[in-house]
């Protein structure tokens, strides 16, 4: 059996990982569920405008708490390869590097969020286009759904790395890791079809995407944040095995 020494810093970025994810995630539902789905009206686009317009502080409130997720993804990411280096130097760089992909399509999709803002209450020679022609323009900014799955796509493919090394490490219960891995290799590979095939939509909903893999993190988190990681290989102490007899 080969033995796997785990060090203080590893300890400690792996619960630094934990509850980042948890965090970054109550932030950015917090901030699409609670406050931007009940501003952003599909199919509408003056009725949005009009909202925003109408609540433009909660708005911007929304695009902060965006920005703070992105903050965590990259804590997260940070902490995720300080653990996991030690199974897979090159592959922890790798996942590291599509997470970080992600985190700069939402801060992408949060310039477009305040491109949007200032179409509604820019300057008066923005006025030239007309009402109807802004608010267009403002609804297509606020359709981040190209961006995200570009996005989606990278952080599929790292968490995918990511569970392998989980899975090869032992630093977390294997039937987890493998879940993971499983639920992360369909999330790239439903999102890669579905940037290929648009109506690949109508045969898996999009929610079913990326909310498995949203799940097995989740569940991930909670271990490393309560019960941290799990030695693998390390021989029990003579005393405590003498205790015993």
């Amino acid at each position: 059996m080969v033995t796997r020494t785990i060090d203080e810093s590893q300890r400690k970025a792996a619960r630094v990982a934990g509850f980042a994810y948890l965090l970054s995630v109550a932030v950015v539902i917090s901030a699409e569920f609670g406050i931007r789905s009940r501003l952003i009206v599909a199919g509408n686009a003056a009725e949005t405008a009009r909202n925003i317009l109408a609540h433009e502080q909660l708005f911007r409130i929304s695009i902060l708490c965006d920005l703070l997720y992105c903050v965590g993804v990259v804590v997260l990411l940070t902490a995720l390869y300080v653990v996991l280096r030690e199974v897979g130097p090159t592959l922890a760089l790798l996942a590291a590097y599509c997470r970080l992909i992600y985190a700069s399509s939402w801060v992408l999709m949060m310039v477009n969020a305040l491109t949007a803002l200032r179409l509604l209450t820019g300057p008066d020679y923005l006025r030239v286009f007309g009402a109807e022609r802004l608010q267009a323009l403002t609804r297509l900014y606020l359709s981040g759904l190209d961006v995200y799955y570009v996005g989606l796509l990278f952080y599929g493919l790292g968490s995918t790395v990511c569970y392998y090394l989980w899975f090869r490490s032992r630093y977390i219960p294997r039937t987890l890791a493998a879940w993971g891995l499983i639920s992360s290799a369909w999330c790239a590979a439903c999102t890669a079809t579905f940037i290929i095939l648009p109506d690949f939509a109508k045969v898996v909903n999009l929610w079913w995407f990326d909310s498995p893999m949203a799940v097995f993190e989740m569940a991930t988190s909670f271990w490393l944040l309560f019960k941290g990681l799990r030695p693998f290989g390390v021989a029990e102490p003579a005393t405590r095995i003498a205790e015993r007899i």
